[in-house]
């Protein structure tokens, strides 16, 4: 919610549109959370962020092939209090041994990366 008295705060004298407090709303809630231990697991992760709130989904993202974990997740909350409350509570914490970091998760923006089409040779140039 303080996420969104910001934003109102900021913006007094203009317009704001509803779809840009929405898009903040979301993500508000979500934070990223680093440095985790490969050894810890959705639950551990849940249960330690459950002190500071209703916890929705705590997710560990890991490797496609080695089905390992990459050393980071996502917490969501059920209110932005509550996820501001556990960023202020457990970045620099330990959880299973390793110094953890947490922060608002930024929005998941698709790029087109990831392995490129190969379409047949390249085009030849004119020679001058």
């Amino acid at each position: 919610m303080a996420a969104v008295r910001k934003i109102i705060e900021a913006n007094k004298n203009k317009t704001l549109l509803p779809s840009l407090l929405a898009f903040r709303r979301g993500i508000a809630y979500k934070l990223f959370v680093g440095g985790l231990s490969f050894y810890t697991t959705e639950k551990a992760l849940s249960d330690a962020f459950s002190n500071y709130g209703q916890v929705v989904e705590a997710k560990i993202v890991s490797d496609r092939v080695s089905d390992r974990s990459k050393g980071f997740g996502f917490v969501t909350f059920a209110s932005a209090d509550e996820a501001e409350n556990a960023i202020a509570e457990m970045t620099g914490k330990t959880l299973n041994g390793r110094v953890i970091f947490v922060d608002y998760a930024k929005p998941n923006i698709n790029t087109g990366g990831g392995m490129p089409i190969a379409r047949g040779p390249p085009e030849p140039t004119p020679e001058t």
